[in-house]
């Protein structure tokens, strides 16, 4: 999953962009509104965790902004912030979590979980295909009782895919759903990932198919990687 932190405690954003990238996520960080603003308009997230105290544009405000485009990512306020007035003002402005700091990391880590579950899996605990299963919020998978051992890229590309079950998803939206700012993928980056993940999926019941011209899609199917 790509997360966006917005915080400008660099300690605390230290601290949870660790966690979640060391559970296999891509995190992007920023430590003020504008660019925070900027960001979720040109980029699609996974869950955007959201200080409310930031240096220029507030929190509560990037939060109205972000609700009035319509756009549903699932978004963590961890604030300082502990009054109730404004916890109530920004869970009825469209957050879905609100959490004070400070707090524990296993906490933080927990709800972060919960958010992605929900988003991503509508609660459901694993997505099946065929004899593959995946399990999204423990980022496991395993064909009929074998566990897969999957690298990190190897499970963010099965991730990628399977969010868009039967449906084309382009290079470029692969590329993004793999890399943070800071990293970089070459095609033939990508292109070795999907030969590997394609042959750890062989007798699943589930393929990856090569759409010329426009990308890739994770379907029920024989092990053609046609």
């Amino acid at each position: 999953m790509r997360i966006l932190i917005i915080e400008d405690d660099a300690a605390i954003a230290d601290a949870i962009g660790a966690a979640l990238v060391g559970a296999g996520h891509v995190v992007d960080r920023l430590a003020n509104g504008r660019l925070a603003d900027a960001a979720l308009r040109d980029h699609p997230y996974d869950l955007v965790v959201l200080d409310l105290g930031l240096p220029d544009v507030d929190g509560i405000e990037l939060l109205r902004r972000l609700r009035s485009r319509a756009d549903a990512v699932p978004v963590l306020v961890a604030t300082a912030r502990e009054e109730l007035e404004e916890r109530v003002r920004a869970l009825d402005l469209g957050a879905d979590d609100y959490l004070v700091k400070p707090f524990a990391l296993r906490e933080f880590e927990a709800r972060a979980r919960a958010l992605l579950r929900r988003s991503t899996s509508q609660g459901v605990p694993e997505l099946t295909i065929g004899e593959l299963a995946i399990d999204l919020p423990r980022r496991r998978a395993r064909n009929g009782n074998q566990a897969l051992e999957l690298t990190p890229r190897e499970f963010g590309l099965l991730e990628a895919l399977s969010a868009r079950l039967d449906r084309v998803v382009s290079r470029e939206q692969l590329v993004d759903a793999l890399c943070s700012w800071d990293t970089t993928l070459t095609d033939n980056g990508l292109d070795i990932a999907v030969y590997r993940l394609r042959r750890k999926l062989e007798g699943s019941g589930a393929r990856i198919r090569t759409v010329r011209g426009l990308g890739y899609l994770l379907e029920a199917g024989s092990d053609s990687a046609a």
